[in-house]
């Protein structure tokens, strides 16, 4: 029997992508969603089965995941879904994955690696442009440095962000940024370090985030010291480091729901042409205690595009044959190339 699977939050901007890939490529998915209209008006388009219910409806919830062997978590933010759904699907062995890039929620899936084991089910969180890219390209580069100590990584798109990412940005702004230190994950100010790199042909500032890779790649890698930066304009940097001495400010309820209001009336997502023409760079170095260094490039297609594709590339390679039950990044789970399996996707080491 074919494993069935679920794709909760099908609705969404990335949820849809994924929905019509699947439908594309003759799968036929449950949609699944909090919002009972909007599930079903994609449903009745893409000709799928649907389902509707809140996670907090627990019964329907259960009911549901015992109908399917793989859950692809598609809503967020998920620092605020994605324990129930883990939880759920350890009770209904489940396996579980979702495109988040919360460090968070990775370290969510890593703490329930021995329930997950119990159960023999595979949590995976982060099948999409967070992490596949840059874990893929981490675990490359370690195995091009076995005894490498220190990682660093970077990226940059050509796009535009959906909302669902832009509302996590949002609810980020207060909580500062993230590196890794031996071995432990560390808070840090916001635009914590800076440098120039080029990714793309053109020499860019870049800053260092908190971003999935942060807690991921130490799970793929065993390197402890991590930081992962982004391209960004040097006034943008600017207004970040202002924005440092404010992060209290942000953390309040009535500014926060100011933000993600206004997010939600004016953030739509990239366009399909966007989607088509645009490109994600990614570059990534590390170094051992002797100073030796090892570096690489990697490019690949515009990061939503992107998570169609891997998200459902994982469940391809789950129905082959089943990783190892537990927590998994996917570069332990199907290797440094994995990546490269992705159209238009080159590596090339620098």
């Amino acid at each position: 029997m074919p494993m069935k699977f679920l794709i909760y939050g099908a609705y969404g901007y990335t949820g849809q992508l994924i929905s019509k890939l699947a439908k594309a490529k003759g799968y036929s998915p449950i949609l699944a969603g909090r919002d009972e209209i909007k599930t079903q008006s994609l449903a009745n388009e893409l000709e799928l089965e649907y389902t509707s219910f809140d996670l907090s409806d627990s019964i329907k919830l259960e009911a549901t995941l015992n109908k399917v062997d793989i859950v692809l978590h598609c809503a967020g933010p998920f620092s605020a879904t994605a324990k129930v759904m883990m939880e759920a699907c350890i009770r209904t062995k489940t396996h579980y994955l979702d495109i988040t890039g919360e460090i968070e929620v990775f370290e969510l899936g890593a703490s329930m690696d021995q329930v997950a084991k119990d159960a023999g089910i595979l949590i995976m969180p982060g099948v999409g442009f967070d992490v596949v890219p840059s874990d893929c390209l981490a675990a490359y580069l370690k195995l091009k440095l076995p005894d490498a100590n220190h990682l660093e990584l970077a990226f940059m798109s050509e796009s535009s962000t959906s909302r669902g990412t832009a509302l996590t940005m949002t609810q980020g702004i207060g909580k500062g940024g993230a590196i890794r230190k031996d071995g432990k994950i560390i808070p840090v100010p916001h635009a914590y370090r800076s440098r120039s790199l080029n990714l793309d042909g053109k020499e860019k500032s870049f800053v260092s985030i908190p971003w999935g890779d942060v807690s991921t790649a130490y799970y793929s890698t065993g390197i402890p010291n991590i930081m992962v930066y982004t391209a960004m304009h040097p006034g943008q940097i600017k207004k970040i480091k202002m924005v440092e001495k404010w992060r209290w400010f942000f953390n309040l309820s009535f500014v926060q729901n100011y933000l993600q209001n206004k997010v939600r009336k004016t953030v739509t997502g990239p366009t399909e042409q966007m989607r088509e023409n645009s490109r994600c760079y990614l570059w990534g170095e590390v170094k051992n205690d002797k100073g030796e260094i090892k570096s690489a490039k990697l490019t690949t297609l515009e990061g939503y595009k992107l998570t169609a594709i891997t998200s459902l590339m994982v469940i391809e390679e789950m129905i082959k044959e089943l990783p190892n039950p537990g927590y998994q990044t996917p570069s332990k789970a199907f290797g440094a190339d994995f990546i490269i399996k992705v159209e238009n996707t080159n590596r090339e080491d620098i």
